[in-house]
């Protein structure tokens, strides 16, 4: 049975994307099969492993308000063991369509269920907010991993993502747990990053991962080629450092 881990946090521009879309990679890549759930209307994760958002058929849209199976949705990326749900700008109005329907906050977890024995690792990227979508995604995972930036208001509003973690937790699903937290965009040679790393550890006693994502040019590159950045730039450091996620992940869950 395969686990899957919401890479979730309600600000943008924090690596969530870049996390969910390398992460995948790296762990289909130590031969895991992976399936990479792009439920960001945005649709960065799809275009980041190649696919094209307007070729697709079925997108997690269309499991989430039209009732399409996952299994006719899957699509097969050119990178080892990992295959995607995409994602399609229709989402967005997903979250207006979703508060009219019948069990609408476990729309994806029904569906996910369906195909959760195929995979080892699914991993749901999570839009930039807090609504229907993130809920489904927290109540169809197993745990929650949270990217937050080394910057000056890395902290800011993160009380309110665990508010959320509890109430679906409370009212949905109770094994719900944080898998880890990643810092990223970090830079050791700042005294801001060293006051964020002890502030995360402050607030996330023995939750943060010891593998840290350094700012590079690499990581910010590799989407305009759709491309994770392992096999963008393999002897990249950001290829390296997923890599080490992937390996500290793994040895977590054994």
């Amino acid at each position: 049975m395969g686990k899957i881990i919401a890479v979730a946090n309600q600000k943008g521009g924090v690596g969530k994307t870049t996390t969910a879309v390398n992460l995948a990679a790296s762990l289909g890549d130590k031969g895991k099969q992976v399936l990479l759930a792009d439920t960001d209307p945005q649709g960065n994760s799809t275009s980041g492993v190649g696919i094209d958002k307007r070729e697709n058929k079925a997108t997690v849209y269309d499991i989430l308000i039209n009732g399409t199976k996952a299994a006719d949705s899957v699509v097969k990326t050119s990178f080892h063991n990992l295959s995607l749900l995409p994602s399609h700008i229709d989402l967005a109005a997903a979250e207006l369509e979703l508060a009219n329907l019948e069990n609408r906050e476990a729309m994806l977890k029904n569906a996910l269920g369906a195909i959760r024995g195929d995979y080892d690792y699914i991993l749901i990227d999570c839009p930039p907010s807090l609504g229907l979508i993130t809920t489904n995604a927290l109540n169809a995972a197993d745990t929650i991993l949270i990217p937050i930036q080394c910057e000056y208001y890395a902290l800011e509003g993160l009380s309110q993502l665990i508010n959320t973690v509890r109430r679906v937790k409370r009212q949905y699903n109770e094994r719900l747990d944080i898998e880890g937290v990643l810092l990223t965009m970090y830079d050791g040679r700042l005294n801001l990053t060293q006051q964020v790393v002890d502030e995360v550890k402050k607030y996330f006693p023995r939750k943060v991962f010891k593998t840290v994502v350094p700012r590079t040019v690499r990581l910010s590159e590799a989407p305009g080629f759709g491309q994770p950045v392992l096999y963008y730039d393999r002897a990249s450091r950001g290829a390296e450092a997923y890599d080490q996620l992937a390996s500290e992940i793994l040895k977590n869950n054994k």
